[in-house]
């Protein structure tokens, strides 16, 4: 995870803020990617395999890992997670919630475990040719915390084409922005779950945002999702 050293996260974080997403450049080495894409078919480490078309998601599949996670997605769960609280604690307050977070991931982990959200969560995404993903929020119980990555295992251009990250943003009164993330291999993108604050003439107002993928043309992509909140 050399990538990790790399950030510059004031940027970063600036961008979040005004925007509602940020691309982290090779956060990951194709080496890493590759293994951890050909994980999706391993018998183990899993809790359960999901196809999207069976409950209208989209077209496509992800499986959830199980605990104990693998050392590189628990790695960075925990390293991404203490840099994003601060924003995640200033989005709260400019929101008006009561919700703080603490400063360590394990602590937060503790929370939603005491709350009942005792499955994990991180989660590797397959699609092919014609797959997607509609428009969606990862919430999985009271617990949310305000933001989450993903990781593009694939190489676009060589392992598929199409599927770009979407997201999109609906203020009060106004039609829906949408905003592409390009991607490279190794590259990941951080995001809203749920709302983010934005700045109005009379304060900050709650803006709701949405994900997903577009269709794969071409080619199978892959995806490690990292959520820090687990689910009930």
């Amino acid at each position: 995870m050399n990538g990790l050293a790399n950030i510059d996260w004031p940027a970063l974080l600036a961008e979040l803020d005004a925007h509602g997403a940020a691309r982290i450049p090779g956060l990951l080495d194709a080496d890493q990617c590759r293994a951890m894409a050909a994980r999706y078919r391993d018998a183990e480490g899993f809790r359960s395999r999901v196809v999207m078309q069976r409950h209208g998601y989209g077209q496509g599949e992800y499986r959830y890992f199980a605990y104990p996670l693998p050392s590189l997605v628990a790695d960075l769960r925990e390293a991404l997670y203490a840099p994003l609280v601060p924003l995640a604690n200033r989005w709260c307050e400019r929101m008006h919630l009561d919700t703080r977070f603490p400063a360590g991931h394990a602590e937060y982990h503790a929370r939603c475990h005491a709350a009942g959200q005792t499955r994990p969560t991180p989660l590797l995404l397959q699609y092919g040719a014609g797959d997607y993903n509609c428009l969606h929020q990862d919430l999985y119980g009271a617990e949310v915390f305000p933001l989450q990555v993903a990781l593009l295992l694939s190489q676009p251009g060589v392992d598929f084409t199409g599927g770009e990250f979407v997201l999109t943003e609906q203020r009060p009164r106004m039609q829906s922005r949408a905003e592409v993330v390009p991607l490279l291999q190794g590259d990941a993108v951080v995001f809203a779950v749920h709302h983010r604050p934005v700045a109005g003439s009379r304060g900050s107002y709650r803006v709701n945002l949405r994900h997903g993928v577009s269709r794969i043309r071409s080619g199978q992509r892959h995806t490690l999702g990292i959520i820090f909140h687990d689910a009930a």
